[in-house]
């Protein structure tokens, strides 16, 4: 049993693709997501079939594999079952975890009906509708101080999905939409950036971090570092002790692991990690495993591994591994290893920052190699080619092809009376 379609359960089953075993793939979506490209699908450069596939297509070859599309809320550790919200409940000899995270508002739960967040093609939708939907009612403002709100952008989170949304939205208006309004100028859109830590793109090396700074300013984006964020409302944001009037609140900060522990009833760790052994698996219970960005492990250095897809991808080849020999009667692969590749991350078209140790890039070099790793990572052969004319076509034109508005009003904006009619 397989719960998760993301980078480690799709893994896991893959490594399993000979053996002899029935493996059951749930997730509550149909689809395979690749979330690093979800902030392109918030800000117009892709739409969400561009970067999700079917899952029953990806194993529509490997024949031991059954996909189902539920939900888990509950897990009997005794009696080996999982309880689904369909209110199936399925038996299983081996169960792995994949479930991954979601964002945190750090206990501040209210914030989060006034700010969007991005981990799902939902979420994505709905940060496009409401990103486009500020410029388009600030076109028909007539009050100077509703139209700054309304083209007042605010990221919360200076990590790469915070740094790379930030400078999309900072494309998108200086350059995508600059002639497509009348009465407002959109380049003049305000985009700010706030982050808790001092620096952007703190994992990165110390140079890294400040040409990331250097090139967000040349775009025109704000700075506010070393910044605690106060409130979150439906008016905007206060960020060191400083209002800042906005429509758009986009949160792209902490993160923690989907309820895991609840479900195994165990103590959950820091941001909700699930403590599991070097091989992954619970303790006093082998055949459970917990992968992704729901563990707390380990690296060869004894510090937590990061929550990236490349930990999930890799820990879920490895689990793969184990179950199909443990199944075979071979001698199963000891303790996971990390191999860190590097880390990439993109700000504004044709640049970027590159750290894979042993070298480090910015500029356009590093924004070639961010390009070539992302297409290759795609699932399938027609999404590269998608994203690949895309990416070409954005960046010989600045257009951005997905940009409509797919919600009424009356869903993007929660205050709005549905019956107030209008066409």
């Amino acid at each position: 049993m397989i719960v998760g379609g993301g980078f480690g359960g799709m893994n896991a089953a893959r490594a399993l693709h000979r053996a002899d075993a029935a493996i059951v793939l749930i997730d509550r979506t149909n689809h395979n997501l690749f979330q690093p490209l979800l902030y392109q699908v918030g800000t117009a450069a892709l739409s969400g079939n561009d970067i999700a596939l079917p899952i029953r297509s990806i194993f529509r070859r490997q024949r031991n594999v059954t996909v189902v599309m539920d939900e888990l809320i509950g897990i009997e550790r005794d009696q080996r079952r999982i309880r689904l919200a369909s209110g199936n409940s399925l038996a299983y000899d081996t169960l792995i975890l994949a479930t991954g995270s979601v964002y945190s508002w750090f206990g501040h739960d209210d914030w989060k009906q006034h700010s969007t967040a991005l981990k799902t093609l939902d979420e994505a939708d709905l940060l496009r509708n409401r990103l486009l939907d500020a410029f388009e009612r600030a076109e028909i403002a007539t009050d100077p101080a509703e139209i700054a709100r309304l083209l007042t952008f605010v990221v919360i989170g200076a990590g790469p999905t915070g740094v790379e949304l930030a400078g999309a939205i900072a494309e998108l208006s200086r350059h995508t939409l600059s002639r497509d309004f009348r009465r407002i100028h959109a380049p003049d859109a305000r985009i700010i950036l706030c982050d808790a830590g001092p620096r952007v793109l703190a994992q990165f090396p110390q140079h890294l971090s400040d040409y990331a700074a250097r090139r967000l300013q040349s775009l025109g984006i704000e700075l506010r570092l070393s910044c605690q964020v106060g409130a979150v409302d439906a008016d905007g944001v206060e960020a060191g002790g400083t209002r800042i009037p906005s429509a758009s609140v986009f949160w792209a900060a902490g993160t923690e692991a989907t309820p895991v522990a609840h479900w195994l009833d165990v103590p959950p760790g820091k941001h909700g990690l699930v403590a599991v052994g070097p091989d992954c698996t619970l303790p006093g219970h082998p055949e459970i495993f917990v992968i992704g960005d729901a563990a707390a492990c380990q690296g060869a250095d004894g510090k937590p591994l990061p929550g990236l897809g490349s930990v999930a991808k890799q820990q879920g080849h490895h689990v793969g591994r184990i179950v199909a020999a443990r199944l075979a009667g071979g001698t199963p692969p000891g303790a996971f290893r990390y191999r860190d590749y590097g880390q990439l991350a993109m700000i504004g078209a044709s640049s970027a920052v590159a750290d894979f140790g042993w070298i480090r890039l910015t500029g356009f070099a590093a924004w070639v190699v961010w390009s070539a790793v992302h297409l290759l990572l795609l699932v399938s052969a027609r999404n590269r080619l998608v994203v690949y004319i895309n990416w070409v076509w954005a960046w010989l034109t600045y257009g951005r092809g997905a940009r409509v508005i797919t919600r009424p009003l009356s869903d993007i904006l929660p205050d709005r009376d549905p019956e107030a009619g209008g066409a």
